[in-house]
């Protein structure tokens, strides 16, 4: 390979022979000493630098970017620089922080947003491993676009071509930066023909992207914002493109956050040219404020003064806490950025094939720690040393057990660790790399539910004059108010609900940021308390139990409910409702939630479930989170997001 080394005064051509290629996963980098003599043997002025080769190509046959010659995956985060203490200036300590922190985060790919990072940011993604979009100090979307935009102004294109050669001119020689950007929502017009032409004349050994060029020829990459599954869907089954869709900006992690991203990552993983993309964003962007009671807070627009504009939290939008805590959706991200990915062959008897995702190096590094569960509990562990897969390539493993060692009855699982056996650049041994469940068994939800015992308690029922209803046992007693809710539970002399309270129906939930970005729950409030009128209660013994029967009408959403429930001797309570809306009425707006409020006195603290755990999940949020049997205070439900919205829920 040749490494040209240009200045003003004069041009050199070194060969370096049998080069070891830099990658993100493998970052290797040679020490380059220059030497500058006024004559010869007198030495004026000796400099040292790190320098790595590493070769990237547009692949238009395949609408690809290669590294190496390989299709990367980009497993991207848009980064800010920002620190909770010192606002804008960022020390070296915390940009190492944040290096390791999205090391752990599977995270391969930085964008600079919107501007050109500290030199020491470059030196550390060089040295650690990330590839990175250099991005222009280049955005004036509130100038506005069409025949607004600045890119059209003559009076901005020496703006526009400045900050652009600076940029490449100062970080030319940082193997990390594998594209240029020219900016960042600033529109399109000449002013970014001319800065496409230039980069793409002076530096032709990376690719040049604006997300602002839509689909002209002024990008090497279709790098869109927040484009949907069925967009994404579509370009990737375009016979006549020939670029990668990078997508600079997707997923928006602001609070509780993250929905869908499961289905980003199955459409990136099953079409070739589609090659991943940057979340918006990295970190959380809020200050430190210590109180009066020397509590730490963390602050935003707003919280200072009630009269400078302000956008409140909207630049809390990150992955991590100011402090680089995960949040909570940040191990789904983990989870499908990982590069080890296991199927199972023959999981009842421990064959399963395990997959390296990786471009260059192997798993050789890695250690897999194994257990089955039955009915959320371990029954049987391992650990498999040799690992050793290949890049892009899969490997058999048999992991010593067979179906006549496991029980016959309950639900299995079979969950995979992969460990580092050593440290990998920031990476400490012991660091978790990646995970999986596998399921074995699995049983439906109705199996859980107790049967009617032939010897049990025998049940009773009370009907009080003011329409109220009681239903019995030695050991437990449910009681039903006058419009059919069921207002306390005593189990064993003890209640169960908290005083005032009822089991009632629930359609609405406290919004989250991205809620609130779209105004949803303006437009959902009709169901936050809708009147509920009992049209029919009852109450019925049959030989399986007691049947309480309800049903209401909901004239503000112009629908009915029906609610009822099943009461065996043993005290197992099924309730099954169902809503029912008037088809004629198209203007009914949706809900946030469809359920039960079921409110527990303040001396139950403890909660121990079967679900997906521990970490909070929802239905388009939940495959980073092992079914388990968790036991956790009732304190751990709650995560304190910047400013508060709905959390805690579980799934499954």
């Amino acid at each position: 390979m040749k490494y040209n080394a240009i200045s003003g005064l004069s041009k050199a051509l070194l060969e370096v022979k049998n080069v070891k290629t830099w990658s993100a996963e493998s970052p290797y980098l040679y020490k380059l000493v220059v030497t500058l003599s006024d004559k010869p043997g007198k030495i004026v002025q000796t400099t040292e630098h790190n320098v790595g080769f590493r070769k990237v190509e547009l692949d238009k046959k395949n609408a690809q970017m290669l590294i190496n010659g390989k299709p990367v995956l980009i497993k991207g985060v848009n980064r800010h620089e920002m620190s909770p203490i010192g606002g804008y200036a960022v020390t070296h300590e915390e940009m190492e922080r944040d290096i390791l922190v999205m090391k752990k985060l599977n995270v391969n790919a930085v964008r600079t947003c919107h501007y050109p990072d500290d030199p020491y940011w470059y030196e550390l993604c060089d040295r650690y491993g990330l590839y990175t979009i250099c991005e222009a100090n280049v955005e004036s979307h509130g100038m506005g676009y069409g025949d607004k935009t600045l890119a059209k102004n003559d009076n901005f294109a020496l703006a526009h071509m400045q900050r652009n050669q600076r940029m490449v001119e100062i970080y030319k020689n940082h193997p990390s930066i594998i594209i240029w950007s020219m900016g960042n929502e600033a529109g399109f017009g000449p002013n970014f023909e001319a800065v496409y032409n230039w980069i793409d004349e002076r530096d032709s050994t990376r690719l040049i992207h604006y997300e602002q060029s839509g689909h002209n020829k002024y990008t090497d990459i279709v790098c869109p914002m927040y484009c949907d599954y069925y967009w994404m869907e579509h370009y990737a089954n375009n016979p006549e493109r020939y670029r990668p869709m990078i997508q600079c900006e997707y997923a928006h992690a602001m609070g509780n956050s993250m929905g869908g991203f499961k289905e980003y990552w199955e459409l990136i993983r099953k079409y070739p040219a589609l090659q991943g993309g940057f979340i918006w964003d990295y970190a959380d962007q809020a200050l430190h404020r210590i109180r009066k009671d020397g509590i730490r807070e963390y602050t935003y627009g707003g919280d200072y003064n009630n009269y400078d504009v302000s956008d409140n939290n909207f630049n809390c939008n990150g992955l991590v806490s100011p402090d680089r805590v995960f949040n909570p959706h940040a191990y789904e991200v983990k989870y499908f950025y990982q590069n080890i990915w296991t199927d199972g062959i023959d999981v009842s008897n421990g064959k399963i094939s395990i997959f390296n995702e990786k471009f260059f190096t192997d798993l050789s590094n890695c250690v897999l720690h194994w257990n089955i569960i039955c009915d959320g509990r371990n029954i049987r562990s391992g650990v498999v040393s040799d690992i050793n897969v290949g890049p892009q390539q899969k490997r058999e493993v048999l992991l010593g057990y067979s179906a006549d060692q496991l029980p016959s009855s309950g639900e299995l699982y079979l969950n995979l660790t992969y460990i580092l056996s050593s440290s990998e650049g920031i990476l400490e041994a012991g660091e978790q790399i990646a995970y999986q469940q596998l399921p074995i068994r699995t049983l439906s939800a109705e199996s859980y539910i107790g049967n009617i015992s032939d010897n049990g308690d025998k049940l009773t029922i009370v009907h009080n004059a003011d329409k109220s209803c009681t239903v019995s046992s030695n050991k437990f007693s449910y009681s039903f108010d006058n419009q059919g809710f069921l207002s306390d539970i005593i189990i064993d002399g003890k209640h169960m609900l908290k005083e005032g309270s009822s089991i009632r129906p629930n359609f609405f939930r406290a919004p989250t940021d991205n809620d609130m970005g779209a105004r949803i729950q303006k437009h959902f409030s009709v169901w936050q308390n809708p009147s509920l009128l009992c049209e029919k209660y009852e109450v019925t013994m049959n030989n399986n139990g007691v049947i309480v029967s309800t049903q209401y009408s909901m004239p503000d959403v112009f629908s009915h409910l029906d609610m009822k429930y099943r009461i065996n001797n043993e005290g197992i309570i099924e309730l099954e409702t169902s809503l029912r809306v008037d088809a004629t009425k198209k203007d009914i707006p949706g809900m946030f939630r469809y359920g039960v409020r079921f409110e527990m006195p303040d001396t139950y603290d403890k909660v121990l479930y079967y679900g997906r755990g521990p970490i909070e999940n929802y239905v388009d949020r939940k495959a980073s989170q092992n079914i388990g049997l968790y036991y956790e205070d009732v304190d751990e439900q709650y995560y304190p997001y910047i400013r508060p919205q709905e959390r805690g829920n579980k799934s499954d």
